[in-house]
């Protein structure tokens, strides 16, 4: 494994001795919040009746989170490495547990908003958690520890779905966001007696313009893919954001290119291991959604279509949820290729796997049985990348600008999850078949958004032969070996 990841040796303090607590407390949370993906989807056709509001309108309480979550996760990454992971770490889950409680006790459109934006702010969770990881583990412990931490992502998507439907079909409403404040107190008390803090932080002054520059830029850009269809992608309105989003973002680029201390280091970020490795994770999460946006639909549509389902959301979401648990199944055995190969194999081997799924839904799509096992594929496929991820980045910048760097990774795959969503829409709305007086996407149109997926996933494979070999990669950034090899990381380390 490269010693980039290794973490400081005992000269710099003994191994914490639960790390397995640890890796366990923080999957748990990193699952917690990816739970937020998903909380809402059952009930998203019943929103306008149970909010008194239009659906266009209820829409954007899911489009606040993910704008909340674009914004949030950079920032609080950069603030991670400047005053305390672990302490960013517990403002983030305290975040989701006012949000949950706002929604939970919310009965109209503006709480309920509101709520579902606090809670997208916890987002950066998962990036918090690798890098802590880095920081108090044994270097034999985290390449494992950050494919299972990484992979927590998909996990709790794909196990929120049939738990959320099931509290839906059977309870209020509102005990859906009870529950999420009541497994958010858990992690939340988990994290405050079993995680330690890290001692590496940069310390200074935060990059306020920066962060303002970034995030008028990112929801721009966001608000413009989440909401072109809706709005037009020829409208006024849609191309003034995209317009608004390449001008700020250019000039913030330019800003930070020439400040001390920025929010983003662009120079790291262009390193070819960190380069690629986040345009990857944009091909990643594109490929790993288009899945999400396919195989609910074809469950569920009528079977009279003659490639519909017909199945309830709750079949929808046991059918993804083995998906869930490929992931995390998939975190030992990313480790071990890593291991023996480096992370650049591992990353290529999860996107050649996430492929082939797609070209088979492409032929297996008339069972449910056939759902399960391209799910199931695909997950592995994922699970594979997404625990190679954070490797390649760590394994490129110093523990110092740790978070930053692995919650700017996170963003990437969610740019990619969003451009999904879009492009997805737009084949399924010009592909459709009638069906009685109502036009539903056909046939065609599911399997070429597989085929875009599987484009996607080669697309990712193509973009990770260009990351170094594994020697240039473990020789990035040598940040292992005690304190005096690492004054630079520590020398504004706070206590």
């Amino acid at each position: 494994m490269s010693d980039a990841l290794a973490r400081p040796t005992d000269a710099e303090g003994s191994a914490p001795p639960r790390s397995t607590a640890v890796v366990a407390v923080l999957a748990f949370a990193g699952i917690v919040v990816s739970l937020m993906q998903t909380l809402v989807i059952p009930i998203v056709p019943e929103l306008p009746k149970l909010l008194d509001a239009s659906a266009s309108n209820t829409a954007w309480a899911v489009t606040a989170t993910l704008l909340a979550a674009a914004v949030a996760t950079p920032v609080v990454g950069r603030l991670g490495d400047m005053f305390g992971k672990r302490r960013m770490l517990l403002v983030s889950i305290v975040l989701l547990i006012s949000g949950s409680a706002v929604c939970a006790l919310s009965d109209s459109l503006i709480p309920m908003i509101a709520g579902r934006a606090l809670q997208g702010l916890a987002a950066a969770v998962v990036p918090l958690g690798i890098s802590i990881m880095r920081d108090v583990l044994p270097s034999e412990r985290l390449a494992g520890s950050t494919a299972l931490m990484s992979a927590s992502l998909g996990v709790g998507g794909a196990l929120g779905l049939p738990s959320a439907a099931f509290i839906a079909d059977n309870f209020d409403w509102h005990i859906l966001f009870w529950t999420s404040a009541a497994l958010g107190a858990v992690a939340l008390m988990l994290v405050l007696v079993l995680v330690p803090e890290s001692k590496v932080r940069t310390g200074g002054r935060f990059d306020l313009l920066g962060s303002v520059g970034m995030a008028v830029g990112l929801v721009s850009l966001l608000l413009a893919v989440s909401k072109g269809a809706d709005w037009g992608w020829g409208g006024a309105t849609t191309l003034g954001l995209l317009a608004v989003a390449v001008v700020v973002l250019s000039a913030w680029g330019v800003y930070e290119l020439r400040i001390t201390k920025p929010l983003v280091d662009l120079r790291t970020t262009a390193r070819r291991q960190v380069l690629f490795t986040n345009l990857a994770s944009v091909a990643f999460g594109f490929s790993m959604f288009a899945m999400s946006l396919v195989l609910p639909q074809l469950l569920q549509l009528p079977e009279q279509t003659g490639y519909g389902l017909g199945k309830s959301m709750m079949t929808v979401g046991l059918v993804l949820a083995p998906q869930g648990l490929v992931m995390m199944a998939m975190a030992p055995l990313s480790a071990a290729i890593t291991k023996a190969k480096g992370p650049k194999a591992t990353l290529m081997l999860g996107a050649v796997v996430v492929a082939a799924g797609y070209g088979l839904n492409i032929v297996l799509m008339s069972e449910v049985w056939h759902l399960v096992l391209v799910s199931c594929i695909i997950g592995g496929g994922v699970g594979f990348a997404y625990g190679a991820m954070p490797a390649l980045i760590m394994g490129a910048v110093p523990a110092s600008e740790t978070a930053a760097a692995n919650s700017l990774n996170t963003l990437m795959r969610s740019i990619g999850t969003s451009f999904a969503s879009a492009i997805a829409g737009v084949v399924l709305a010009q592909m459709t078949t009638d069906f009685g007086t109502t036009a539903l996407p056909s046939e065609n149109g599911f399997k070429v958004v597989m085929a875009i997926g599987a484009g996607a996933a080669l697309l990712a494979l193509a973009l990770a032969a260009f990351l170094p070999g594994r020697r240039a990669a473990g020789s990035a950034t040598p940040v292992a070996g005690g304190s005096a090899e690492r004054p630079a990381e520590v020398s504004g380390a706070k206590s």
